[in-house]
């Protein structure tokens, strides 16, 4: 952790000083500084709804790192093996060590639809070389209320933040795709099943009504509750019409998996400089 270079797994002071030093490119920097301003302070008047992860990034517990493309092989492998490495040290990290990741901002990558279609491409690469099972207890069908995106055999929900945002400022980035993934373990002791899980979601949503000064999303919800899908969540659609009826991706149980298409045997796509 903390090793010299963008795509490394960092921590948020590591981050924050590199970014001072001038160390960090443009993209990185601006995304570190939206994304900073965003959580720890207020949009017309309001704080961010989310008080456990305002708290968290004021507190500095947030572990980071940057992508500096989303469709390039090796950018996205290497991507795959932060997030391992995050897996592997996160649960040694005081408070909610959740994993923020930037991307480079891309010139094709415009809509929301393109945002969507972003996102899942993202997912399936992981899906797709993750080097563990998935794991016995979660199902694959993404239409059960007891499905969740798993990697490194761990559970996990990611979630994003993009510039086609309008209404739902809460999820509104200025510079590119930003995806927090937190694995289920972070959501310990406040998950919906418990009261003070009832009582934090209460809280959440009334902050994320006045904060986006309209309804939260219906899409919203908890893991397991009848009626929910997670999958639904983790990009949240503004244009019901830009967004997937059914999830983009199919997960398999088959182990160990790789699509031609993104075969690290393969020549690599592209570019991923600076």
């Amino acid at each position: 952790m903390n090793e010299p270079g963008f795509q490394s797994v960092m921590d948020q002071a590591t981050l924050a000083e590199r970014v001072e030093a001038g160390e960090m490119p443009a993209w990185v920097e601006r995304h570190w500084r939206t994304f900073r301003e965003s959580l720890t302070g207020e949009h017309e008047g309001e704080s961010f709804p989310c008080f456990f992860g305002a708290e968290s990034v004021a507190n500095g517990e947030p572990l980071y790192t940057a992508v500096p493309s989303t469709s390039d092989r090796d950018a996205l492998l290497a991507f795959r093996d932060s997030l391992l490495e995050y897996l592997d040290v996160y649960e040694d990290r005081e408070g909610r060590a959740s994993f923020v990741v930037f991307f480079r901002p891309e010139a094709d990558v415009q809509t929301e639809a393109d945002y969507h279609e972003v996102l899942w491409h993202v997912l399936k690469v992981l899906h797709v070389h993750d080097p563990s099972p998935w794991p016995d207890d979660i199902p694959t069908e993404t239409d059960s209320r007891f499905w969740e995106f798993c990697f490194g055999g761990e559970p996990m929900f990611p979630t994003c933040r993009a510039p086609f945002y309008d209404t739902y400022r809460s999820r509104y980035c200025p510079v590119g795709l930003e995806i927090t993934f937190q694995p289920r373990t972070l959501f310990e002791g406040i998950t919906a099943d418990t009261e003070a899980g009832q009582r934090a979601r209460e809280t959440i949503q009334n902050n994320l009504e006045r904060y986006d000064g309209v309804c939260p999303h219906a899409n919203l919800g908890d893991w397991g509750v009848p009626g929910d899908r997670e999958w639904h969540q983790y990009m949240l659609p503004e244009d019901e019409s830009q967004a997937p009826d059914a999830c983009p991706v199919t997960f398999s149980r088959e182990h160990p998996k790789v699509d031609q298409r993104f075969d690290p045997v393969m020549p690599a796509s592209g570019s991923a400089g600076d």
